[in-house]
């Protein structure tokens, strides 16, 4: 895999709005992610034009959200790229990408939900991506948050900490407080007790793979055109998923799943990791996991694959950093999930 240099205090990191200009919409909120940057990480912050541009005018403009990209990319100043929110279409720009000016400068790039699209399409050409916090959703609530989620950012982002052995967080929550109103800025809605952690629902053989993944959702935009992996890309992957805000039934998350299966990869991949599913009830979490195994398993025959459910990544809150491409083991008989290297050079 391509591996970007590691960050450090001081990094300059490029804001991108490459979805949505909720900025536009919610500047205050989008400031306190930016205050949390550069004050408990010491990063230096540099907004690209899209970062602030109304929804309006980025909805008009791919090829305007995707030069940013290749500008940071290009420009040696900038050490990575961390998006300001998720959206619904950033699918768009991937036409308007350079490979070229990419693949030959890696840089750190983060982000989730709708930047799954470029995330995944960038670790199609090798590249290491993570999947983590945006600015809005995951930065601006760095206070309300455990101080064990500020300890797995510096861990995953500034440290040599590997093997990392993920760890579940204490307690969660479905999302956030009003970002209208400025006395509960930064807030989130009330916490639930992590109480059992994630759950390994299959397997009993240690499984190691490369992540791949995103939200599901997301991802269904992507199938049967050209930025979709090629046949011979899902060999050793781990794949991992989590659904978004419009709640997909668990059904409809089947009816997902049922297409990996129908191209032939539960048969490659040595594993699958679930997020938590945000605003899902006890019985909607029971109907999920009983429609992963029927159709992993029993439709297509895969149940050696490990599948663990409930993973703190996603659209709930504190997230895990996942690495695109990161090499990472699944023990079911320890209920450990551990990231085996450095995704960084």
């Amino acid at each position: 895999m391509i591996k970007p240099k590691r960050l450090k205090s001081g990094s300059k990191i490029a804001i991108i709005s490459p979805s949505n200009g909720l900025p536009y919409l919610f500047p205050d909120i989008y400031e306190l992610g930016l205050k949390h940057l550069r004050e408990a990480y010491g990063l230096e912050v540099v907004e690209m034009p899209s970062a602030r541009m109304s929804p309006e005018e980025l909805y008009k403009n791919p090829q305007l959200r995707a030069q940013d990209i290749n500008h940071c990319f290009k420009n040696e100043d900038i050490d990575g790229i961390i998006t300001s929110i998720g959206g619904y279409e950033s699918v768009r720009i991937l036409p308007f990408l350079n490979k070229d000016i990419i693949v030959n400068h890696p840089k750190f790039i983060m982000g989730f939900s709708d930047a799954t699209t470029f995330l995944t399409y960038l670790n199609n050409w090798g590249m290491v991506t993570f999947y983590g916090p945006s600015v809005m959703a995951g930065l601006a609530q760095l206070r309300s948050l455990p101080n064990t989620y500020t300890e797995h950012l510096k861990a995953i982002l500034f440290e040599e900490q590997f093997p990392y052995y993920y760890a579940p967080y204490q307690s969660w929550t479905n999302g956030y407080k009003d970002w209208s109103q400025l006395e509960t800025l930064g807030e989130c809605q009330p916490f639930m007790a992590n109480e059992n952690g994630w759950t390994f629902i299959q397997g009993e053989a240690i499984e190691q793979g490369y992540l791949w993944g995103g939200c599901i959702e997301v991802l269904e935009f992507m199938k049967s055109t050209i930025y979709w992996p090629k046949d011979d890309f899902w060999q050793d992957k781990i794949l991992f998923f989590e659904t978004s805000e419009e709640k997909p039934s668990p059904m409809q998350v089947g009816y997902m799943l049922r297409n990996y299966g129908m191209q032939g990869i539960f048969s490659r991949i040595k594993g699958v990791i679930f997020g938590r599913a945000k605003d899902y009830s006890a019985a909607e979490n029971v109907e999920l996991r009983e429609i992963l195994v029927n159709i992993i398993a029993k439709e297509f025959g895969a149940d050696r694959v490990p599948i663990v459910v409930d993973f703190d990544f996603g659209h709930t809150d504190p997230k895990l950093i996942l690495p695109l491409g990161g090499r990472v083991e699944l023990n079911p008989g320890t209920n450990e999930v551990i990231l085996l290297e450095s995704p960084f050079e």
